[in-house]
């Protein structure tokens, strides 16, 4: 009973044709005959529109076809269920298209807030929050900070100095094939308050392109002293070392004294990281650009 989605999408694109000539025909490709294997199981006549070559189709085609749409409760045509929730895609009848609607978690990404005591739940030194990117306001918070691996996003703490001219700052999980896909609409919306976006993640080639890629500004990192001792190739894993091109052309645009050239020359001169779960010693904000 379902229309396929591809028959679907095809007859939307037919029914903006028909508001500009009063038929158009299509020829026998894939999505034509999935609807005329539809009109047949549903009994619509398709009589002398149909050849071997092609389907025409007009306006009471299309009227009839709605007809059978509306009695089942389906979606009519010119409403694309593409990118839907399911919740969404349920307003619009009964038919649900897993291929195309959006995941549950598009929009949401993992949040670190200050402790929020909650009856019946011990308390946390963070709470961590689920949330939908749209209902973040972003003009209540100074500063982004994302955090790249999981067990350090739970266990970060804001009781940095090197953080401490930031006030409320946005800790967020920079996200996987999970929440991956919200923390990036919200690093894009970040982008535009032009606010410090400061990356808290694995000092290694991947890490540092990560946070390029997602448009950072700094990286939280230990002094460049620190890492130089603590910092070890067995850190920096060999399927990074197709990123480290890219890492050098950024590298030789920087400026002669920025802080970040020691760094970089760190990971591809001396070929040397760390994870982020073996930092310490002092903690510094550093400049990507």
């Amino acid at each position: 009973m379902n229309l396929p989605s591809r028959a679907r999408a095809g007859l939307n694109g037919v029914a903006r044709e028909l508001n500009r000539q009063p038929t158009v025909e299509k020829p026998r490709r894939q999505w034509v005959d999935d609807v005329v294997a539809w009109c047949r199981q549903q009994d619509i006549d398709l009589g002398m529109r149909l050849s071997s070559q092609a389907l025409r189709f007009d306006t009471e085609l299309l009227a009839q076809i709605d007809s059978v749409l509306a009695s089942a409760h389906l979606a009519p045509l010119g409403r694309s269920l593409s990118g839907l929730t399911s919740s969404a895609q349920a307003k619009e009848g009964v038919e649900e298209d897993k291929a195309t609607r959006e995941s549950p978690r598009a929009r949401r990404v993992l949040v670190s807030f200050p402790p929020q005591p909650t009856a019946g739940l011990a308390n946390e030194p963070r709470a961590i929050r689920d949330v939908d990117v749209m209902g973040l306001k972003l003009s209540a918070f100074s500063a982004l900070i994302q955090v790249e691996n999981l067990d350090s996003f739970y266990e970060f703490s804001l009781e940095n100095p090197a953080l401490s001219g930031y006030s409320n700052p946005l800790v967020v999980y920079r996200g996987d094939s999970h929440y991956g896909g919200g923390f990036a609409l919200l690093a894009e919306a970040w982008r535009k308050t032009r606010r410090a976006h400061i990356y808290a993640g694995d000092f290694d080639v991947k890490g540092v392109t990560l946070a390029l890629d997602s448009n950072a500004t700094h990286l939280l990192l230990p002094t460049i002293e620190w890492l130089t001792q603590n910092a070890t190739p067995l850190h920096m894993p060999a399927e990074q070392f197709p990123y480290q091109r890219r890492l050098r052309k950024h590298l030789a645009a920087l400026p002669s004294a920025h802080p970040l050239g020691d760094y970089l020359t760190l990971l591809l001169e001396k070929q040397r990281g760390l994870k982020q779960q073996w930092f310490g010693g002092e903690m510094l904000c550093v400049g990507l650009r």
